[in-house]
């Protein structure tokens, strides 16, 4: 059974094939996109196979993405979750991603603080690990605030057109919370 958390302003619901629009106006976006590690979606198709591939993911036990939806508004704005979720070594990593029109309205924040809690209650995780662009001051600011700590720099760790960038890898334990 897939959870849905709720937030005062955000439901985080399972992404359905409905939610394909929602995933390409993101994933097409090059302000969304620039610090990704991902080249832009051209058509719908591309955001119907992501959608498969959270379902299957979530169905192996490998990660785990909601769709972020704002209470009362059909469509979601954006998407969050685990990636490379080990249950055996208790860690996985967080990421998320938010259109354009919802940016600075304390909404990814607010997602983030529910999906951390649930990660550490709910999948019963130790440690929560971020790898962000070094350039992306927004995702630097957003988990500094959220608790995460800087553990250092992979570099030339993802490619974004075809460049190579450096990235901080980040990591909340959950010790460090209690």
């Amino acid at each position: 059974m897939f959870p849905t958390l709720e937030t005062e302003r955000l439901r985080l619901r399972e992404i359905t094939n409905d939610d394909a629009g929602g995933i390409f106006a993101c994933f097409s976006n090059e302000k969304v996109l620039r610090f990704y590690g991902q080249d832009a979606f051209e058509h719908i198709e591309q955001a119907e196979a992501l959608v498969e591939f959270f379902a299957n993911s979530y169905k192996e036990k490998k990660g785990i993405r909601w769709g972020i939806e704002i209470k009362g508004q059909q469509g979601i704005i954006g998407t969050i979750g685990y990636n490379a979720w080990s249950p055996k070594h208790k860690r996985a990593e967080i990421g998320y991603e938010i259109h354009p029109d919802h940016w600075r309205k304390g909404y990814t924040f607010e997602a983030l603080s529910k999906v951390i809690e649930y990660g550490f209650n709910g999948f019963g995780l130790t440690r929560i690990g971020a790898v962000v662009f070094i350039d992306n001051q927004a995702s630097n600011e957003l988990l500094a605030k959220a608790g995460f700590q800087q553990e250092g720099i992979l570099r030339d760790y993802m490619y974004q057109n075809g460049v190579a960038h450096d990235t901080y890898v980040y990591s909340l334990i959950k010790a460090s919370r209690l």
